[in-house]
């Protein structure tokens, strides 16, 4: 079968390998395949370990599954990285050394036009990692003046959300929204010259919202830090890189909270309430793309890698 044409350069491919503390007989899991980057790194330094990869782009998973073809140690799982757990268990593995998450969307899936997920190409409103489903469509063409606001305010932090979501509704009262290019224009249209004149492309907040909303992005990562920590072995790690601060804070705070011990107020003379730290951080700030990196691959820029060991 010929290769899907899958561009995606792993972002902090060597700070996630060195993160992970791959050792030859452990199991890890890459909760987003994507192009397999990432993976195959993982695979290469096994011996007698294991490796699953999950992705929910069927795309994704068609690639993955002929690029770790030729390692043995390695598995391809269609599913959320929110499923890991459920995965997990139908492959009859109670706990894992070390887990990796990638996330936000591939340079595959932007720089595909007709998978509806950039601004740079006028196509279809779709932006479904897993191509079922709600769409952007869907939202964008279905969701009341409330709801917009509620997505573009929530996951985009878009400050000229009331105008943007009023446009909306104004367009397609005469004609529904089809395009990503209609949609870009509308954005456009809706905010200010000066605000158009800076801070990058004035549609990247709203379509960074609607992706996030139509791919239940920040749901899908709060059930994966809920759940995935407890099946990590002793000395297994977590790494996971973030592209924007929304998702970045829900990863500090999880990994804040796993970190916290005693947590009696300041003033008790000693521990009555025997919490004990549960993990602890491998690095106390994020780490960041290299000015090399960077160079090598602009959209490394927002990447923020965090990493936690249990203990």
């Amino acid at each position: 079968m010929e290769e899907l044409e899958f561009k995606h350069v792993s972002v902090l491919l060597q700070e996630c390998l060195e993160g992970l503390n791959i050792r030859p007989d452990g199991i890890y899991v890459d909760g987003t395949a994507g192009g397999a980057g990432h993976s195959r790194e993982i695979a290469r330094r096994l011996t007698t370990g294991r490796l699953i990869a999950l992705d929910k782009d069927p795309d994704a998973i068609q690639v993955a599954a002929q690029r770790l073809a030729p390692y043995p140690c390695a598995q391809v799982v269609q599913s959320d990285f929110c499923g890991m757990c459920q995965v997990l268990d139908q492959l009859g593995i109670p706990t894992i050394d070390g887990v990796l998450l990638d996330l936000g969307v591939s340079s595959f899936q932007l720089d595909t036009p007709e998978r509806g997920f950039s601004y740079q190409h006028d196509a279809p409103l779709d932006m479904r990692m897993s191509k079922t489903g709600l769409s952007a469509y869907d939202v964008v063409n279905g969701y009341e003046f409330g709801e917009l606001c509620r997505v573009f305010r929530e996951y985009g932090e878009e400050k000229f959300t009331p105008a943007i979501a009023k446009r909306i509704i104004k367009t397609r009262e005469n004609h529904p929204i089809q395009t990503t290019g209609e949609l870009a224009e509308l954005i456009k249209q809706s905010i200010p010259a000066r605000a158009r004149r800076e801070g990058g492309h004035p549609a990247k907040r709203v379509f960074q919202a609607i992706r996030i909303e139509v791919n239940g992005e920040l749901s899908s990562l709060s059930v994966f830090l809920e759940q995935v920590f407890d099946r990590l072995n002793p000395g297994g790690r977590m790494a996971i890189i973030t592209f924007h601060s929304l998702e970045d804070r829900m990863v500090k705070q999880r990994f804040a909270s796993l970190c916290r011990g005693c947590t009696c107020p300041p003033d008790f003379p000693v521990c009555v309430c025997g919490n004990k730290p549960q993990g602890k951080l491998i690095n106390r700030k994020p780490i960041e793309a290299s000015k090399e990196e960077l160079e090598a691959n602009p959209r490394s820029k927002s990447a923020k890698l965090r990493v936690l060991e249990k203990l």
